[in-house]
């Protein structure tokens, strides 16, 4: 299985950058991973917030395949604590699935026609994290998960 990390703009902040290639790189010891970044929309004061995530949207669409699992990072979506997503990404494994993407979106979160496309919703928290935050929370997540799974020492029951 392949997972990629999907997100709208760069990160700014070389701190986080550091720390997210660390953990990027500790998952490349248990699934190919990627980080495939889109950059930001240009001239966004010209458009309003539908529009801006209409053309996000089409962005992140085009990274996707019909035969792609889609999980957009969403307030809405289901929440699971550590062992729980754990085998959520061992459910997905077991199916065979070979492409699946996490997808956080941009500002102002997702056009209707990435939600109409997405395979499920995953929320991290029922707080608001900025979007460069929470990518170092989602491969964070995901190095606990692969660790969970092959019973590694780095998660604490």
């Amino acid at each position: 299985m392949n997972i990629s990390l999907l997100a709208i703009g760069k990160t700014d902040k070389s701190e986080l950058t550091s720390l997210i290639d660390d953990y990027t790189k500790r998952l490349g010891h248990y699934v190919n991973f990627s980080l495939d970044i889109i950059p930001d929309i240009k001239n966004t004061k010209n458009l309003n917030e539908a529009q801006q995530k209409e053309k996000e949207g089409e962005l992140l669409l085009k990274k996707v395949k019909s035969s792609d699992y889609v999980i957009l990072l969403d307030e809405k979506g289901k929440n699971y604590d550590s062992v729980q997503f754990s085998g959520l990404i061992q459910k997905k494994m077991n199916a065979g699935l070979k492409q699946v993407f996490f997808v956080i979106g941009g500002p102002y979160g997702f056009s209707p026609s990435v939600y109409q496309r997405a395979n499920e919703k995953l929320s991290l928290s029922k707080m608001t994290f900025s979007h460069q935050i929470i990518r170092l929370f989602m491969v964070e997540q995901l190095y606990r998960a692969f660790t969970i799974i092959k019973n590694e020492p780095y998660h604490h029951r």
